[in-house]
This record gives structure tokens, C-alpha cells and sequence, in this order.
């Protein structure tokens, strides 16, 4: 059995700075749509995803992928959006086996209500704290980390 390779000093402060970013970044996001829009942030993305789409409108398979979830913590959450009227569901005519979730009038008055508020926070928590050229190379970096995850998924 190979021995594990455990992280240096350098590696281990990046790992932890990740990891608590991360969760601090998530959590200050996710209480800023709860307070101001009554909506998880797994919620308010749902909405942004399904606004960018051609009609407002996505395959939920697709729509997990774009979010990077599984189809049963999707379906859940879709669920909870159709109640409050901001999702809609409907066959797919042309595969009796798929369903698209589409955005509904009501979600995107919804999501315009609820980004100014959110673009704020993520500015607040992340954007505005790093210079042009940090912002930059996080963007390299974390989109190096995806690809490679994403792939590896395929």
C-alpha cells in the first residue's frame, strides 16, 4: 500500500482557505435569499438557469446537470417552487420519460425582485474583496478544478 500523499504547508493553508470561503460564502448567500426573497439558494439558482434558457424552459436532466445536483435533491427542490407558483412542469412531447421545468410569470418577477439584493451580497462576500487580478486567477483556477471534475464525471 502506497503511502498517502499528505499535504504541505502551502497545500494545507490553500485547503483550508478553500473550505472555509466556501462555506462561509454559502452561508452568507443562502441567509441573504432566505431574508430578502424567502428562497434557498439552490432555489434562486434553479430560477437563474431556467431564466437564461431559450423560453425559460429546461429538461430537469439537463437543469440538474447545469446546477450540478442530483435529480432527486432537484426534483425536491422544483417541487417546492412549483407550490409557490414559481415553476411550472410539463411533459416532454417527444420522450414520454422526460419533463421539463419552466419558469413561470410569477418566478421571474420573483428573481428580479430577489438580484439586486443577491448580486449585492456576492459583491459584499467575494467579488469586491479581491483585486482584479485575484478575481482573475480564481476564476482560472476554481474553472481548472470543474473541467477536471467534470470531466472525470463524463
Amino acid at each position: 500500500m502506497d503511502e498517502p500523499r499528505w499535504l504541505n504547508e502551502t497545500e494545507m493553508a490553500a485547503w483550508r482557505g478553500f473550505v472555509a470561503a466556501t462555506n462561509l460564502v454559502a452561508r452568507r448567500l443562502e441567509r441573504q435569499l432566505k431574508d430578502d426573497a424567502g428562497l434557498s439558494h439552490t432555489q434562486y439558482e434553479i430560477l437563474v438557469q431556467l431564466s437564461a434558457a431559450p423560453a425559460g424552459s429546461l429538461r430537469m436532466t439537463d437543469l440538474a446537470d447545469r446546477l450540478v445536483t442530483s435529480k432527486s435533491g432537484l426534483t425536491y427542490q422544483v417541487t417546492q417552487l412549483e407550490k409557490a407558483g414559481l415553476v411550472a412542469r410539463r411533459s416532454c412531447p417527444s420522450d414520454v420519460r422526460g419533463v421539463f421545468a419552466e419558469l413561470t410569470e410569477q418566478g421571474w418577477q420573483a428573481l428580479r425582485a430577489a438580484a439586486p439584493g443577491h448580486v449585492a451580497a456576492v459583491r459584499e462576500a467575494l467579488i469586491d474583496v479581491l483585486t482584479p487580478e485575484q478575481l482573475a486567477a480564481l476564476a482560472d483556477t476554481l474553472g481548472t478544478v470543474a473541467d477536471r471534475l467534470r470531466a472525470a464525471d463524463a
